[in-house]
């Protein structure tokens, strides 16, 4: 097995289930030592770590709400300490709330921007402090940045394009350095929260998907490792869609 990550240390936001697990074994499995934050479910947590801990690197989890920008903060210095530094941020962790115009209350307008945006902000401020050049910052965004097929869902779509704008704009700042950072835009993706055999699913898989089926979050996991990789090196400023053809 190649371990392209081999001594890198990473930290992934919401990395305790769905993508963010996947991701956190990906990394694990291509040789990172991984920490990984999540808000309430500790046992799913440490799911996550002895899952990333069985490709035999070091696993750790983190409490830490993203919503609390001095929680994310001390997520990133825990894991400095703990990892003896940071090379990869994966901003994984989101929320998804739905409301139509007019009815969309503000405490879940602040709470997903300060979820969705904000927290990736805020992270990638606190890890830049500590990466070396070859760093890399990966934002989780979404497919809906680029299209919203459905009623309700304008602040979501909202906080994924400002990633977009993020992105770019991080892109200039940290290339001199040698760090790049880029965008995953995943589109139906099979997980506890928009399961496949869903009758929501059914209706993407029939209407919307040009491949007729949802993706995995091993898939998403896989573009990840390869922004993280030493191979896309060149690869910055990007916004990199997995969505089987939803926006096409």
């Amino acid at each position: 097995m190649t371990r392209p990550l081999q001594n890198m240390r990473a930290l992934v936001t919401g990395g305790s289930r769905g993508i963010g697990a996947a991701i956190v074994r990906r990394l694990a499995r291509d040789g990172a030592q991984v920490a990984l934050t999540y808000v309430h479910n500790a046992e799913q947590a440490a799911a996550s770590v002895q899952a990333a801990q069985a490709f035999g690197g070091q696993a750790l989890a983190i409490q830490a709400d993203s919503a609390d920008a001095n929680a994310v903060v001390a997520a990133v210095e825990q894991t400095v300490a703990t990892l003896g530094g940071i090379d990869i941020l994966v901003n994984n962790a989101g929320v998804f709330h739905l409301a139509p115009a007019g009815e969309f209350p503000l405490a879940q307008f602040d709470q997903t921007v300060a979820v969705n945006l904000r927290a990736a902000f805020v992270a990638t401020e606190a890890a830049v402090k500590h990466m070396r050049p070859g760093g890399r910052i990966i934002m989780i965004g979404s497919c809906n940045a680029e299209r919203m097929p459905f009623a309700g869902g304008a602040v979501y779509a909202m906080s994924k394009a400002g990633l977009v704008g993020l992105v770019k704009g991080l892109a200039r700042d940290l290339g001199p350095r040698g760090i790049t950072v880029n965008n995953v835009q995943p589109g139906p993706i099979d997980t506890d929260m928009n399961p496949a055999d869903s009758e929501f699913g059914g209706a993407l898989r029939e209407q919307i998907l040009a491949v007729p089926r949802y993706g995995t979050a091993d898939e998403v996991a896989g573009m990840v490792a390869y922004l993280a990789s030493p191979e896309a090196g060149f690869v910055t400023g990007a916004s990199l869609t997995i969505d089987g053809g939803f926006t096409a």
